[in-house]
């Protein structure tokens, strides 16, 4: 299974805030930069976060994000499939319709694998994803050096 590149960005980002102490926060802007992935993907994906509840977003001088007490101990398999959505892994009612799809096996065992996906992530929380060596290792990103000119 494959999860988006929105589901991959989101527990990164995730990821990234849930190293940061609680009272610390850090803008989308520096989320996005070090990621190294555009700032639009990066808002469009702290919006769906804050709507979940697992981050909260300030705008102002005194902005920025910080991770949830619901954000730090969500599943990451409640998350990826929060995320991904109820989507089948296979498109059998799509234009054209599977002519298999009304005495298929695969779909059902597709189904089945995608479910035993998110079922191994269930018992990882997002604190779980940020222990030794990938918090540690998540505080030394920084944005990109600009380019002097």
């Amino acid at each position: 299974m494959r999860l988006t590149k929105f589901t991959d960005l989101a527990l990164r980002a995730v990821m990234r805030l849930a190293v940061n102490a609680p009272e610390e926060s850090v803008t989308t802007r520096e989320v996005a930069e070090s990621m190294d992935v555009p700032y639009a993907h990066m808002a469009k994906v702290v919006t769906r976060l804050q709507h979940l509840g697992v981050i909260e977003a300030r705008r102002g001088r005194a902005g920025g994000l910080t991770l949830t007490e619901v954000g730090r101990r969500s599943s990451v398999g409640w998350l990826a499939r929060t995320l991904e959505g109820e989507e089948e892994v296979v498109a059998c009612e799509g234009d054209p319709p599977c002519p298999l799809r009304t005495a298929c096996r695969l779909r059902g065992a597709l189904r089945e694998a995608q479910e035993a996906f998110y079922r191994a992530l269930d018992p990882l929380t997002v604190a779980d994803m940020v222990s030794s060596p990938t918090g540690p290792l998540l505080l030394t990103l920084s944005s990109r050096p600009t380019p002097q000119t």
